[in-house]
Order: C-alpha cells, then sequence, then structure tokens
C-alpha cells in the first residue's frame, strides 16, 4: 500500500489535500504520472495547507449558495459552438472547458473545468447531458447543446 497526498480530485478516492492508502499500481501506474496525486511524506505536511487553503477560495461556501447555482444552471442548456463535417460529426471533442465556458458566456455562474463531468464522450452535433459537481452534497444536471459552427 502506497500512502499519497492527492493534489487533484478523484471521483470515489477524495478531495486535493487528502492522505490517502492505495494500491502501489495504481499509484505508480495512474495517479502519480498523471500529477493527480504526489507521495506522502513528513515534510509535505506543509504542502498539504497550502493545497487545502487553495481549495477553500475555490469552492462554494455553503449549500444554500450551491442550490441556487444549481437552479439556475438546470435552467437553461449551455449552448456549445463547435466545428463539424458532414453528418454532425465534431473536429475533435467537446470538453469540460468548452462547458464550462458556454455556461459564462451565456451568464451563468462561472463554473470550475475541473468539476464537469462528461459521462460519454461528446463527439456529435446535439443535445447531451454532463454533471457538475458544485458541493460535496449538490451535483447539478446540465444539459450541453452542441451546434456546428458557421
Amino acid at each position: 500500500m502506497a500512502k499519497l497526498i492527492l493534489t487533484h480530485e478523484v471521483s470515489g478516492l477524495g478531495e486535493p489535500g487528502d492522505v490517502v492508502e492505495v494500491k502501489d499500481g495504481y499509484a505508480r501506474n495512474y495517479l502519480v504520472p498523471r500529477k493527480l496525486a504526489t507521495p506522502w511524506s513528513a515534510g509535505a505536511e506543509k504542502q498539504i495547507d497550502s493545497i487545502r487553503a487553495a481549495r477553500k477560495a475555490r469552492e462554494i461556501a455553503t449549500i444554500e449558495e450551491a442550490q441556487a447555482i444549481k437552479a439556475s444552471l438546470e435552467s437553461k442548456p449551455a449552448v456549445v459552438t463547435a466545428r463539424a463535417g458532414e453528418g454532425g460529426r465534431l473536429f475533435g471533442a467537446v470538453t469540460g472547458t468548452d462547458i464550462a465556458d458556454a455556461v459564462a458566456a451565456n451568464g451563468g455562474p462561472k463554473i470550475d473545468k475541473r468539476k464537469v463531468e462528461i459521462a460519454n464522450p461528446i463527439k456529435s452535433v446535439g443535445e447531451f447531458s454532463a454533471s457538475v459537481r458544485l458541493h460535496s452534497d449538490v451535483s447539478a444536471q446540465l444539459t450541453v447543446q452542441v451546434v456546428a459552427a458557421k
């Protein structure tokens, strides 16, 4: 078992700044190479405090605020414009960054691109759904409309 400090949020494992114990292969082959975690050491405890402070500055403070943002996100779809070829197939895919930018462009709240979860890659024109983790207890289901660029 390897003891690690998470530097990014990992679904099902923890938040940035959490100290977790995972199997050696998962740490060596997935978490550390993708820079999602760093090896734990006594000196790294100081690093945990800075990670937690940065996370606290970014996250939504109260559940009530998260519920209000959830209502505004679910009320109107995010419209993403992307280059598409014949048959509505996209050149590339729609990412979490594209969705976060589309929400902000439509006058919606600023959301963190890392909190946007897309179940299946969006590679064609149409209507899709994505979820946004706003708070540990609140998640919003967002409708994403992908339209071809003129």
